[in-house]
């Protein structure tokens, strides 16, 4: 069959495959529009025609992708697997366009439709594949992968339904599915000849060969298929599309016949649905035990799919020998959630390909590396030797395997030390003994890292210290960064085409250029342009705040942001306690150096986070009382943006004049909002918290107004912690404490703040929010003294722009690809673009 496609090639000239360029485009988008979809005309829905032009887009993408892989293998290219739980990828079609320098042919191409790919762009719903940060991060990282052309592959799951769509309801997060595919996803290309089988439960059983050697072998057990669909991932116009595999579950049989003959339908398909739905949906509640068994079921799913897909790769190429694979392979771990991919690299080994446990450690221990993204201990996955026993009976005894070995070594560096051997062992013990899965992948990895210089150091001061005092080499820092990319040159376009004016193009693909810009920031023309594109910025948000929450932003007010995630460590609380004290000195006729200003909120409380949403309803309440309140109107305005997601973060992040980064020092791993915002020109009120520090540094602190503790003095704080005390002596956390007790944001709705307050006023707060409100306005008073001066405001802000070209995410890959990975970029000089190489962007 191969031979016959090749033969119709040669004979249609058109060599590797059809003709797929610029020029046959418009072409492509007719045929693809009348004939793959059947469609004659557009009429109101502009769906059909996105999926249209998603899927001659698509040809291209495939095209180079076939080449890229091409280049891999005869380049015999090492390579990088990053195994991460969440890709959170947002819109692909602009992203795409932009990357394969497409917009001037895409636009004339929809000019035969009367419309234009903004138009296009909004039936395309984002990819539900992520929470968060973490999976941003990851989004960003394959991008600049592609972009650098560094062999990486990304590996996922492909769940049915994202996290959840978030709405309000009298100020109450209200989730609803968010069936992301339910009107498909044309960028995919699904491979289920490349399909894995996946062991669940069973027990497993010992043998001897005929040499004498023992075996253990994984029995009876309950099989699910890991069915591959594959997503390009396109560089930014260098002709190299990665590849984003996503694994979907299903059953190895559809149902049973006999049962289904014999009437039990629901028995029939009841292996079926279990299957299904360990990708149905992102993140499952885990507080319950159902929950937790179905998280623990992805985790091994991603893992065990991904390992078997490499290993397999690898025996089809070079047969059976190992010898050379930790020359030629890398997993880095995206987080705690893929650890156990560490134990599951030994199965395939030691059990599959029967190497000895000596040999399969070596390998598994040069070719996994481990990233960390959480301080918080209580996030660190912990999964009991019960559960595990009951899912996954051969991996539980590899990770006792390694636990013994490992202790054996701990016994050695600390001799007789008892509590050292019960403190670094995988398994906790207690009532309920727990694995440690944060010690697996450090124990089974070769690099450890965090994601920021001050993460990092109190990874190795704090929560990993012992293993740092074990293996110092293994730890390193790679700060966090996004990409240029879409967080400014696509979604950003008035400002950068104005930067491109100044310095050149360059910068899209090269972002340490941007520092070019440090010229221009007292350049007065240069600055009323800067302006002008800001407010063509808080246009599009003013119509966003509008459509989603009925409020009217004004573009001439200072636009303050905070989206993110909801939970106490980030702080929301503290900005809406000082939204409380604006409102406050309004009402008292303190308006005296106040800067008229819009604050805008957002971000999804976990479904199960008590705490989070009361915060959600608060500042909704708070929100209406402002709103309604005419002699607040001309001063401050406040809304909370319900479902926020990468597609409203491309419109906020332009509009925004001050970005919010508050979280109690310590807490944050990195931020990478705190980059996004930055590039865009917005400047920073923060702690000394994450990448807030490097982002300080870089800028300088004259343009970052900096407030609260430091993470040095939080201990000591906490030890002598007197919020009553705090609140007496500070009039203005007492005037909005008042507000707060006396009910004034929930009058109809009694107590329902209470444990909100009781929060504040513990003691035992570990947020320290009473502590650092003080500071928190008084930082607040300086930057309404620096926005009321519109020419100094904008000088820091292009300062901000221009020193944010370290937070790049194609500096942090070129250190992981140096430092860590060891890659040799793809030979791209065949093609007609500039190469980007693994030295792009080192500032």
């Amino acid at each position: 069959m191969a031979k016959q496609v090749e033969q119709v090639c040669v004979v249609k000239g058109w060599q590797e495959g059809p003709v797929i360029d610029e020029s046959t485009l418009k072409d492509d988008l007719t045929r693809h529009f009348y004939y793959t979809l059947g469609r004659d005309k557009v009429g109101e829905s502009q769906l059909y025609l996105y999926h249209a032009l998603a899927l001659t887009i698509r040809d291209r993408l495939v095209a180079r992708c076939r080449e890229t892989n091409k280049k891999i293998k005869q380049q015999k290219s090492r390579k990088t697997s990053y195994l991460s739980l969440e890709f959170l990828m947002g819109r692909a079609l602009g992203n795409a366009v932009l990357n394969l320098d497409l917009e001037d042919q895409v636009s004339s191409a929809l000019q035969e439709y009367c419309t234009k790919i903004e138009t296009i762009e909004d039936a395309e719903h984002d990819a539900g594949l992520g929470n968060g940060g973490l999976g941003r991060l990851a989004a960003c990282f394959l991008d600049s992968c592609a972009s650098l052309a560094l062999p990486v592959i990304g590996y996922g799951i492909r769940y049915e339904y994202g996290m959840f769509n978030q709405s309000m309801s009298d100020g109450n997060q209200i989730e609803q599915p968010d069936n992301w595919l339910r009107e498909g996803h044309p960028w995919e290309l699904s491979a289920p000849e490349h399909s894995k089988r996946i062991k669940f439960g069973g027990y497993v059983n010992s043998y001897t060969d005929k040499q004498g050697r023992e075996h253990r072998q994984w029995v009876s057990s309950h099989d699910v298929l890991a069915v591959p669909y594959d997503v390009p991932i396109p560089g930014y116009k260098n002709n190299i599309v990665n590849t984003l595999r996503l694994w979907k579950s299903e059953a190895t049989d559809e149902f049973n016949l006999t049962e289904f003959n014999a009437g039990s339908y629901s028995e029939a398909v009841a292996q079926k649905n279990l299957a299904e739905q360990i990708t149905m949906v992102l993140y499952p509640n885990d507080s319950s035990e159902n929950g937790k068994e179905l998280r623990l079921r992805q985790q091994y799913f991603l893992s065990s799919a991904s390992i078997q897909d490499i290993v397999d790769q690898w025996v089809n190429d070079h047969g059976e020998s190992f010898t050379d694979f930790a020359d030629y392979h890398v997993f880095q771990l995206n987080d705690t959630h893929p650890s156990i991919a560490v134990a599951e690299l030994m199965r395939v080994l030691v059990d599959d390909y029967e190497l000895d446990w000596d040999d399969a450690w070596q390998i598994t221990t040069k070719t996994m590396a481990y990233t960390n993204h959480t301080l918080l201990p209580e996030a660190l996955e912990k999964w009991s030797v019960s559960l595990f026993s009951k899912l996954l009976p051969r991996i539980l005894e590899i990770v006792f395997e390694i636990n013994a070995r490992f202790l054996a070594d701990v016994a050695q560096h600390w001799p007789g030390d008892v509590d050292k051997q019960r403190e670094l062992s995988l398994i906790e013990e207690g009532g309920e003994p727990q694995i440690r899965m944060a010690y697996l992948a450090i124990v089974g990895s070769y690099s450890v890292n965090g994601v920021a210089a001050l993460h990092t150091e109190l990874l190795k001061a704090g929560l990993f210290k012992e293993f740092y005092a074990l293996w110092p080499n293994k730890f390193n820092n790679k700060t966090n960064g996004v990409t240029p990319r879409r967080w400014l040159a696509h979604c950003n376009p008035t400002l950068s085409e104005l930067i491109s004016e100044k310095i050149g193009s360059d910068w899209v693909r090269d972002f340490a250029q941007i520092n070019q810009l440090r010229r221009f920031y007292d350049d007065t023309s240069f600055q009323t342009q800067w302006q002008d594109a800001k407010v063509i910025n808080k246009q599009r948000l003013v119509d966003l705040v509008k459509e989603r929450c009925g409020v009217e932003f004004d573009v001439s007010m200072m636009f303050d942001v905070q989206v993110k995630r909801i939970h106490e460590y980030k702080r929301q609380l503290l900005n809406i306690l000082h939204v409380i004290h604006l409102y406050d000195r309004i009402r008292r006729g303190d308006t005296q150096g106040l800067v008229p200003r819009c604050v805008l909120l957002g971000g999804k409380a976990a479904p199960g986070y008590y705490m989070a949403k009361k915060i959600i309803k608060l500042i909704n309440n708070v929100a209406d009382v402002i709103n309604k309140d005419p002699l607040a109107s001309s001063y401050l305005r406040v809304a909370f943006l319900p479902n926020y997601n990468v597609t409203a973060m491309e419109v906020i992040c332009p509009a925004t004049d001050l970005s919010e980064q508050v979280s109690t020092a310590g807490k944050e791993a990195s931020g990478t909002g705190n980059m996004k915002f930055m590039m865009n020109g917005a400047l920073t009120i923060g702690t000394l918290d994450g990448a807030n520090i490097e982002i300080r540094d870089a800028v300088g602190a004259d343009n970052f107004f900096l407030f609260g503790a430091e993470a040095h003095q939080i201990d000591d704080i906490k030890s002598r912690y007197n919020p009553a005390h705090l609140i007496e002596q500070n009039s203005d956390l007492a005037n909005v404490m008042h507000l707060l007790e006396s009910g004034h944001f929930n009058l109809f709705e009694p107590c329902l703040f209470d444990d909100v307050i009781n929060a504040i006023k513990s003691p035992h707060d570990p947020w320290l929010v009473a502590h650092d409100f003080e500071s928190y306005v008084s930082a607040q008073k300086q930057v309404d003294k620096a926005y009321a001066d519109q020419a100094y405001w904008t000088q820091m802000s292009i300062l901000n722009t221009a020193a944010s070209g370290i937070f790049s995410s194609d500096r942090t890959i070129s250190q992981y690809s140096d430092d860590i990975w060891h890659l040799t970029p793809l030979n791209t000089s065949d093609t007609d673009s500039t190469t980007a190489t693994s030295k792009a962007t080192k500032s």
